[in-house]
């Protein structure tokens, strides 16, 4: 099914999938409408949104599927550290069944928070509060933690939450797809949205005017089992499973630092993994994997089973830009 929604959105030569599409466009007619609908009433202050009291950032996309967020996500936190904020993260905890609002602990298993607020507070032990609502989440947070500014992950279409600044990510090969809105095409918004943002972050290929190119730089493997830099070489004999919203990116990772691997294969985003499944894809050879597949895997994980973390770089000129922004909201 992912294949086949991949091929509809971002294959330029759809082939006699094109007649698909075409059924899929009324729908994204009537998508097209309902949305609009819904930014005019926000608009017209008919739906009203709320300002928290410390500046919020929020980093989203308008493509479903992954393109670097919490890799971004994770290098603000580090960011504004270094330049004295003391920031918290809101997120909606995809996948995971609760009500309200619930603070994210290290060690939290990504079944009760979700597979991102599990590594980002694992990575950098931020303080991070998950809710559907993100501004009863941000007010959580600041009844909960001191933080001065609020990073939402993703949330770039939930208007009810005011926003200081809007930083896009993009996917640098797939961009817009086949710029069509859901569900004939990847885009929760038009490509209009681009232009209202603060700012657009390109992962992986050149930037256009106006962006600024982003880079995921790989670390040193680690095991999956108690995050241990790895001493041996891991990387013979072993199978790469990624379940991210495009496992081909972590492929292309693996070829372009010399790894290959005698399989490959993509599980769904946000995939709940069991020992089962696995095995049944390993065949008792080690495997690879991303981090955001890793701490889902914890619990169960075998010696042989490692990941691969990266970071986000991106330009200076970038992070100029947004601290200038940021001090004068």
């Amino acid at each position: 099914m992912q294949t086949l929604v991949n091929r509809l959105w971002y294959d330029r030569q759809l082939g006699v999938h094109w007649l698909l599409v075409l059924l899929l466009l009324p729908l994204s007619g009537l998508f097209y409408l309902l949305t609009s609908l819904r930014r005019q009433l926000f608009r017209l202050r008919l739906k009203s949104s709320v300002r928290l009291d410390v500046p919020v950032i929020v980093v989203g996309n308008i493509t479903v599927g992954g393109s670097g967020k919490t890799p971004t996500v994770i290098y603000l936190i580090e960011l504004l550290r270094r330049h004295g904020y003391r920031p918290g993260v809101i997120s909606r905890g995809y996948g995971v069944e609760f009500t309200g609002c619930k603070q994210v602990v290290s060690g939290m298993p990504a079944s009760e928070v979700g597979d991102e607020p599990a590594m980002i507070v694992a990575r950098t032990q931020v303080p991070m509060v998950i809710g559907s609502d993100r501004v009863a989440a941000g007010q959580a947070l600041l009844e909960w933690q001191a933080v001065d500014v609020i990073i939402s992950d993703d949330g770039l279409q939930h208007y009810r939450l005011e926003r200081d600044v809007e930083i896009l990510v993009l996917d640098g090969k797939r961009r817009f797809g086949n710029g069509l809105l859901l569900p004939a095409g990847p885009l929760r918004e038009g490509r209009w949205r681009q232009r209202t943002v603060d700012f657009t972050l390109v992962n992986g290929e050149r930037a256009h005017s106006q962006e600024f190119e982003m880079a995921l730089a790989p670390g040193n493997w680690r095991s999956v089992a108690d995050g241990a830099v790895s001493v041996d070489n891991p990387l013979s004999d072993n199978v790469a499973i990624a379940g991210i919203g495009n496992p081909q990116r972590f492929f292309d990772t693996l070829t372009h630092i010399g790894v290959h691997p005698v399989h490959q294969h993509a599980f769904d985003d946000h995939q709940a993994y069991s020992l089962d499944a696995i095995e049944t894809v390993a065949a008792g050879r080690g495997v690879l994997m991303t981090e955001k597949d890793a701490v889902k895997c914890r619990d169960f994980a075998k010696s042989n089973w490692w990941y691969l973390p990266v970071d986000a770089k991106i330009a200076p000129e970038f992070e100029q830009q947004l601290l200038t922004l940021l001090e004068r909201r």
